[in-house]
């Protein structure tokens, strides 16, 4: 009974729909959110699974899409990220948020960009060498024809140090000018 319970969760389905997952694997992610580096192993260890089963199951939720990818996290200081900012923009009309994604993917500065409730219609996450590199990223943001006004705010310090939104994902450049 246990058996074909845990099978009507699983459906060649998964795609099209919410992914279905059970404890084991949210114990898995939770893991290997902590630190994608840990073996299966001893992850299995941890969990009650042997290595294999382990495998299968980060294999199943990387292909029905749970799992997007590892990365690093890296202190940005070390990569040349000194400044760190988040900026409302404003639109004039109305921007889909199809046009902002074509603008943001421009600005390699551009860590984060959503849409957003409230005011302003996007937020931004920007990272940069400093200060005036910050001054001259927010001046490529400005002249898009449709963006009416910016709002920025610094980030001084972090006061979860060990959330994803403290790290870098990739290095400064050596020169903005690059980057245009």
């Amino acid at each position: 009974m246990r058996f074909r319970a845990a099978a009507a969760r699983y459906s060649p389905r998964m795609n099209s729909g919410p992914a279905l997952f059970d404890e084991l694997d949210r114990k898995i992610l939770t893991a290997l959110m902590a630190n994608a580096r840990t073996s299966f192993a001893e992850i299995g260890t941890a969990i009650g699974l042997s290595a294999t089963a382990v495998k299968r199951r980060v294999d199943r939720l990387r292909e029905s899409g749970v799992i997007t990818g590892f990365t690093a996290t890296v202190k940005p200081s070390a990569l040349g990220w000194r400044t760190e900012a988040y900026v409302e923009v404003y639109c004039e009309g109305a921007a889909p948020p199809r046009r902002l994604a074509e603008v943001v993917r421009n600005h390699p500065e551009i860590t984060a960009a959503m849409t957003v409730t409230g005011g302003a219609d996007a937020l931004l996450h920007v990272r940069a060498r400093d200060v005036q590199h910050f001054e001259e990223v927010l001046e490529r943001i400005r002249v898009e024809p449709f963006i009416r006004k910016t709002i920025s705010v610094m980030v001084l310090s972090h006061l979860l140090p060990e959330s994803p939104e403290a790290g870098a994902t990739h290095a400064a450049p050596d020169d903005a000018a690059e980057m245009r």
